[in-house]
């Protein structure tokens, strides 16, 4: 076992030095496989070795690939993305953001709540983040700007709440998770609702005190009206799409009429049919649509592929025996060694973001963590709930890849919509008590696993 652990060491080192150096992840994952399938076909030849890896058992993986992309609960996630292209583009949440400010307008820090919870909204419908926080930053920061919000406050609120679509469902990011650890999407879904809420809250909580305490950093609009019953109704209205297309689709899946796959392929469907609503659906849209959706998929499933083969040759070279020894050795109680687990998921994502951890890390850990005897109720309901509270710590965990450099998505896409004045310093600092809230999420999910299990147990019990 020495050799196999040498040779893992070493695997993991090559694959972490040629990301450094840059190059892409999809051919870093090929590369490294294959190079390494080379040196222990040479050791098991000249060092007596008996990893038993080479280009003959290294074929197996074709099939492994072949069942991946013949994989029908990944046809949700293409779908999930298409939805959320199009409700991106027509022209809801422009609407619904006009109407909520002005209902929170006589409130202090009124529009980065108003961001908050439009953010939240567009979480449980599109799930793509980019798309959430360039909407939201092109519509919001202009504005808070003018009004003379802190350059801080208003960043931190835009990018924080635009990666909420990551874990509130519909999320991609659980469709792929509910694959690679073969637990019900369902029982991901329910059990990721109440900590995503959960952290919707923390950043209204937040934006709430932070505006008591510096009033001067979120004033009041100047041309402020009074709220009647005419703008309630006006923000109910413009709500309407949204909460309805969250209906149909959680709904169905919640009630057992449909899968989650045949749910995606009405929320694509419904999605288009708002936009043609708001007369936004043409050709050239639906195009960009098109394109935004392969893009985004050709993406991922070259990182699914290029992991499957990844993820083939640690197995073949005792991978799971020995991470699963180091974990267990480790001085720690299970909690601990989950606690540990969750540090290093966090500090892997200043560098990784959620679908290589997902699809590389997420699998390896799996056969030691669903092995652990942990206190952890189902309600005699969910399936496997120690694992469904791990993915859901995780889930909540990978949220922060978004916001923390170097290479945190969402900083990038604020970068390249803010307004002149706003520095990428601004930017930093103002997601910083925004990872911490997200920290504080995580702490409360670990200390109270019912936040990821009793919803799903209720609604399937």
């Amino acid at each position: 076992m020495f050799v196999e652990t040498i040779l893992l060491t070493a695997l993991f080192v090559t694959f972490c030095a040629m990301l450094l150096v840059g190059f892409h992840i999809s051919y870093t994952l090929f590369g490294v496989s294959i190079l390494f399938t080379v040196i222990a076909m040479i050791s098991d030849q000249y060092f007596d070795t008996a990893t038993g890896l080479d280009f003959f058992y290294f074929g197996i993986v074709v099939k492994r690939i072949y069942s991946v992309m013949t994989n029908w609960i990944l046809i949700a996630g293409t779908l999930f993305i298409f939805m959320g292209f199009m409700l991106e583009k027509s022209g809801i949440a422009e609407r619904l953001l006009t109407s909520t400010q002005e209902l929170f307008g006589n409130v202090r820090g009124g529009m980065a709540i108003t961001v908050a919870l439009i953010g939240t909204l567009l979480a449980a419908s599109t799930g793509i983040v980019g798309a959430s926080v360039v909407l939201l930053g092109v519509l919001s920061l202009p504005i808070m700007i003018k009004q003379g919000y802190s350059k801080e406050l208003a960043t931190g609120t835009v990018a924080a709440s635009g990666c909420l679509g990551i874990i509130i469902p519909p999320s991609i990011m659980l469709v792929f998770m509910a694959d690679q650890l073969n637990l019900p999407a369902g029982d991901l879904f329910m059990g990721a609702f109440i900590p995503g809420l959960m952290l919707a809250a923390l950043y209204v909580i937040y934006i709430l005190g932070f505006s008591f305490l510096r009033p001067e950093a979120a004033p009041l609009a100047e041309d402020r009206q009074p709220v009647g019953f005419k703008t309630l109704f006006r923000v109910l209205l413009d709500a309407v799409p949204i909460l309805a297309l969250m209906f149909l689709v959680l709904g169905s899946i919640i009630a057992g009429i449909a899968t989650v796959t045949e749910a995606s392929g009405v929320g694509a469907l419904s999605a288009m049919i708002l936009a043609a609503f708001y007369r936004k659906l043409n050709l050239p849209m639906l195009k960009e649509a098109l394109y935004g959706t392969f893009n985004t998929m050709g993406y991922i499933f070259c990182i699914i592929i290029g992991a499957t083969v990844f993820a083939f040759v640690v197995r073949a070279l005792g991978g799971d025996e020995i991470i699963e020894e180091a974990l267990t050795s480790l001085p720690f109680s299970d909690n601990g060694i989950i606690l540990f687990v969750i540090v290093c998921v966090f500090l892997l994502g200043f560098f990784l973001d959620w679908i290589e951890i997902t699809f590389i890390v997420l699998p390896l850990l799996v056969p030691v963590i669903g092995a652990m005897d942990l206190a952890i109720s189902g309600y005699g309901v969910v399936d496997k709930p120690v694992l469904v509270w791990f993915t859901i710590l995780v889930a909540v965990t990978l949220q922060t890849s978004f916001l923390t450099p170097p290479v945190g998505y969402a900083l990038f896409y604020m970068r390249g919509i803010s307004p002149p004045g706003v520095a990428m310093k601004d930017i930093y600092k103002g997601i910083i008590p925004f990872v911490i809230l997200q920290l504080i999420a995580i702490y409360l999910v670990f200390q109270w696993p019912a936040l990821a299990t009793w919803l799903p147990a209720y609604v399937y019990g």
